[in-house]
């Protein structure tokens, strides 16, 4: 599951939670807040794991690339030395070889770029899910903030908690 649809479900339990008579508290079902942060849990790291994945083979790409390019380049240099008995036939082995390795070079250099934009692509993606995370997360605290001083505002429940307060109690 999405770890955004995720957060909704947790922000939507916390909007949703019925107050407590005479208490600036909401009651919330444990089980539920539970069982959304377990599969919070779970869908976080497959998608750590699938950013590492795309890394990881962006590096073998690359390393592949390289093997291809030195193999054309040892084949290139093999053609030279067996057409080096004629010297024209020598001019145009170079002219290749020159040719295949700018080539394998463009072509690795191509391939690098691409499979960088497509990793930065997913990282970008997980980090404004992460971003979007957060940002849900601070939304439900401030939910319960305005909740608890609405109804200590009414009248109802203890005195407002003062700003270290609030924090030690959302830590």
């Amino acid at each position: 599951m999405d770890v955004l649809v995720l957060i909704d479900k947790l922000d939507d339990l916390v909007h949703n939670a019925k107050a407590v008579p005479l208490t600036d508290q909401v009651r919330l079902d444990r089980e539920e807040i539970y069982e959304i942060l377990d599969q919070m849990r779970a869908t976080i790291p497959e998608e750590i794991k699938q950013a590492r994945w795309i890394v990881k083979e962006r590096q073998e790409m690359l390393a592949e690339a390289k093997r291809e390019c030195d193999r054309i380049i040892q084949e290139a240099r093999e053609q030279a030395i067996r057409d080096a008995s004629q010297t024209e036939i020598v001019r145009l082995a170079e002219k290749q070889a020159d040719d295949i390795v700018d080539d394998a070079k463009r072509t690795a250099r191509e391939t690098r770029l691409e499979m960088e934009d497509w990793a930065d692509s997913i990282l970008s993606t997980l980090e404004v899910n992460l971003d979007k995370f957060l940002h849900a997360v601070k939304r439900g605290r401030e939910r319960l903030h305005e909740r608890s001083q609405e109804t200590v505002i009414a009248g109802i429940g203890p005195e407002p908690l003062d700003a270290e307060e609030l924090d030690r109690f959302s830590s």
